[in-house]
């Protein structure tokens, strides 16, 4: 028994080591709920709030500058009333790490305008925004009956479909006994360009097997 136990003790960090890289599916609704969540939290908590709690360390948004989230946000307090929105449509990358959405929100004074959001996940596998912009319109853009969820065709793999080698991450090596990070997917990749004047564009690209797909394509004008 000493020794079947004292084999188990050298076999388990063994095993732990080679377990493979925490996989999600890539799945729509997910980053639905998401969205629910954040603009709920927005609701109860406060908008500026609910956007601290929620963004990523390295999130951008537009103000109409970009700049860091973290360092706009950090202090900032909540408006009276808080804007609500609803996404209409949502892709996800083919491994399941990145997502965009895109919908209508709706101010207490009656105004509207749209919203596109790009999402990731973190080391805890939970969704966290990296990009928010929006603008305002005239009037709403006429909303789908249902959600549209997209998920794109895979673009890392090797023949017969195996995923590709595990690597670590740029500048950084595997410490002993660790999984390196699989590499991203890229069958999902945006682009926010901005001005001095504020004016910008921002763009989701979609792998749909043979070329990618332009799904979002937000222009902003400058700003009065």
């Amino acid at each position: 028994m000493k020794a079947r136990a004292a084999l188990l003790a050298l076999t388990l960090p063994a095993l732990v080591g080679a377990r493979p890289p925490m996989r999600y599916q890539p799945d729509p609704s997910s980053v639905f709920a998401a969205e629910l969540a954040f603009n709920r939290l927005a609701q109860q908590k406060g908008q500026w709030t609910a956007f601290r709690e929620t963004a990523a360390d390295e999130a951008v948004m537009f103000v109409p500058q970009r700049v860091l989230a973290k360092q706009w946000l950090k202090g900032r307090a909540d408006p009276p009333a808080p804007v609500s929105w609803t996404p209409s449509a949502i892709y996800v990358s083919c491994d399941g790490d990145l997502a965009a959405s895109t919908g209508g929100w709706k101010r207490p004074d009656g105004s509207v305008g749209y919203f596109t959001t790009i999402w990731q996940r973190d080391r805890k596998g939970e969704w966290k925004w990296v990009m928010d912009h929006g603008d305002t319109l005239a009037s709403a853009r006429e909303a789908p009956e249902f959600l549209i969820g997209k998920v794109a065709t895979c673009k890392r793999s090797l023949a017969g479909g195996a995923p590709r080698p595990a690597s670590p991450p740029p500048g950084r090596k595997a410490a002993k006994g660790e999984m390196p990070t699989a590499p991203r997917d890229e069958s999902l990749s945006w682009n926010a360009e901005a001005a001095a004047d504020g004016s910008r564009r921002v763009t989701v690209r979609m792998w749909n097997g043979t070329d990618y797909e332009t799904v979002i394509d937000d222009r902003v004008a400058a700003a009065p």
